[in-house]
């Protein structure tokens, strides 16, 4: 790193320190644990004592079964096509719901358009495709159920139009630029504007000081928030909408609950208790 992105970086630091002294202190606390969760990975040694699993490539255990990966696999002439392998099973995990349903599907990064297909022959013809990149030729996939933007994701004027003409997106995945600040921005315009129940996903976050997943690490801090009350924790806005959150190898994936879930509780059931556990103590 030269020494201007290391002073650049420096002074970020303590901008957050100036500006948020005790969040960004207890963020600095947790880099022993960052630290020694990143060590026991690196160290990783899987436990070998049990039976064998039957050695499976991911392509002959999902070739019948994901329609997305039978599309790709098919693909040897035409518009490109250009994915990991291992994401087609991600997304059928979290994509197979829409399936033939009324559903605007977003994919920023057109590149080559093969993938626009696959995903209208995935979803059906009740789907509506919408592609965004920055190269104008791209204008070129575009036709009846498939609508083409050009504009640069890291651009909140671009998005703040793109919003009023398209009012809602069920799917949204961002195999854009892949850099950070495009797709936070890109997550953080568009995340609101996905419908109860949808799906944001972020394609190619690679290497293990990945700038996005240490955002991502930020918002499940938040998804974690305990404002407790007794056996109830009322929600934060972002608890209240937001799912889950999943990592996988170079993808993350947010979804949306399908309602805003107000509050958290944790009811006791039963009659039978051991004595050592303390009266009102919280669920851990």
């Amino acid at each position: 790193m030269a020494v201007r992105s290391k002073l650049k970086t420096f002074f970020r630091v303590m901008e957050c320190f100036v500006r948020q002294p005790r969040l960004s202190l207890k963020l600095v606390s947790q880099l022993p644990l960052q630290r020694r969760a990143f060590n026991y990975s690196e160290n990783w040694k899987p436990d070998d004592s049990g039976p064998a699993a039957p050695l499976i490539s991911v392509e002959e255990s999902t070739i019948e079964s994901n329609p997305l990966r039978a599309f790709f696999e098919a693909r040897q002439t035409g518009r490109g096509i250009w994915k990991w392998n291992h994401y087609f099973d991600i997304y059928h995990r979290h994509f197979s719901k829409f399936v033939g349903r009324e559903a605007n599907v977003l994919e920023i990064g057109i590149y080559s358009g093969g993938s626009l297909e696959m995903w209208r022959s995935y979803f059906g013809p009740k789907c509506h495709v919408y592609g965004i990149d920055i190269e104008d030729t791209c204008s070129v996939y575009k036709n009846d159920h498939t609508s083409v933007f050009i504009g640069d994701q890291a651009n909140r004027s671009f998005w703040k139009s793109f919003k009023q003409k398209v009012p809602f997106i069920d799917i949204l995945v961002d195999d854009g630029g892949h850099k950070t600040e495009q797709q936070i921005v890109t997550l953080e315009e568009m995340l609101p504007h996905l419908r109860p129940g949808g799906v944001f996903v972020c394609e190619d976050v690679e290497g293990e000081y990945n700038n996005f997943s240490a955002y991502m690490h930020g918002l499940v801090n938040n998804l974690n928030a305990d404002r407790r009350q007794s056996d109830r924790v009322d929600t934060t806005g972002f608890q209240s909408w937001i799912g889950s959150i999943h990592f996988y190898s170079f993808v993350t994936v947010i979804e949306k609950a399908h309602r805003p879930v107000r509050y958290l509780i944790a009811p006791k059931h039963g009659t039978e208790w051991q004595p050592f556990f303390e009266k009102n103590i919280a669920p851990k």
